[in-house]
């Protein structure tokens, strides 16, 4: 079924009926709980055909959100993960000619494999933005992470892929890429800023916003959530608590790496069930023990402030 006309995201978490076969799993829905002012910032992108550019801490949730949305609009995800070698046309495709210089090679010597050099899209392998591209009935989240751990340049080359009329050419297979009317790609960014702002044109190009850390009531919503969806049951008895007590280890000052949201449900997690569950955390947690700190803490200066009583 087409999915190229959507409804507007909600935040609510439940999936569409009529989702795309290549949808995130329905009935696993992602434990998110945006705000207000997210959820408009990413119906606004839809809207606008435009970029969504998100930036905060490290575990604030700026990733989980491409999957939340996904899930959500029933529609597929592609994930491009940013390195210090990532160049923008890598998203759209890969060709391989050194693999089918070795296959010349091979057929030559009467050795066949399930890939003909005669065939040059044997050898092109698409990324994310291609994939995307090539669907022509839905749209597609494309989630591009960690945009800032790329080279000084990357941004700005990036802008030539997607935000372009014409399509793109592939001279290995003498075709264009492109996205079908109706089913531009929805594209959210991640940055961590490890290297400083991102340049002005790519900026002036994108949606913006900023991705605080759950407050401690959303916290206790994505609990909930998560539980139910990962392990069918209501959330532990002791999550009030270890919330109260992970907040205040997030408020310590001068902490050099501050946990995030995945470490405070593997640590809940812990406090749930490991040795069986025997220890029963509620009562020190009030107290200000901190049980299971390799979790949280993953940085040698950290752990004292860490293990020490909060103040009241």
């Amino acid at each position: 079924m087409s999915t190229s006309k959507l409804p507007p995201y909600t935040g609510v978490g439940k999936q569409r009926p009529d989702a795309h076969a290549e949808a995130p799993p329905a009935g696993k829905p992602e434990p998110y709980v945006p705000d207000a002012e997210l959820v408009r910032a990413v119906r606004l992108a839809m809207f606008l055909k435009r970029p969504l550019l998100l930036e905060g801490e490290p575990g604030c949730g700026k990733t989980r959100l491409a999957y939340a949305v996904a899930y959500e609009l029933g529609i597929p995800i592609e994930r491009w993960n940013i390195t210090s070698g990532s160049r923008a046309k890598d998203g759209l495709y890969e060709y391989d000619a050194v693999l089918r210089l070795h296959d010349v090679q091979l057929e030559k010597k009467g050795l066949a494999n399930d890939r003909d050099p005669a065939r040059s899209s044997d050898y092109v392998r698409y990324g994310a933005i291609g994939k995307a591209f090539r669907r022509t009935d839905t749209r597609t989240v494309v989630l591009i992470d960690e945009i800032d751990k790329a080279d000084v340049d990357f941004a700005n080359d990036l802008l030539n892929v997607i935000d372009r009329e014409s399509a793109i050419p592939i001279p290995e297979l003498g075709e264009h890429l492109g996205p079908a009317e109706g089913c531009e790609p929805i594209y959210i960014i991640t940055s961590n800023r490890e290297k400083g702002n991102l340049p002005d044109p790519f900026l002036r190009r994108c949606l913006y916003r900023f991705v605080s850390f759950p407050e401690k009531e959303q916290l206790s919503q994505i609990v909930k959530i998560h539980w139910k969806n990962k392990f069918d049951k209501d959330a532990p008895a002791a999550a009030e608590e270890a919330a109260t007590r992970f907040d205040k280890v997030r408020g310590l000052p001068n902490l050099q790496k501050k946990p995030g949201t995945s470490e405070f449900l593997d640590w809940l997690h812990a406090i749930d069930g490991f040795d069986d569950g025997l220890v029963k955390w509620e009562a020190q947690l009030r107290e200000g023990e901190l049980p299971y700190p390799e979790v949280l803490i993953k940085v040698a200066s950290d752990l004292r402030p860490a293990l020490a009583p909060p103040t009241p």
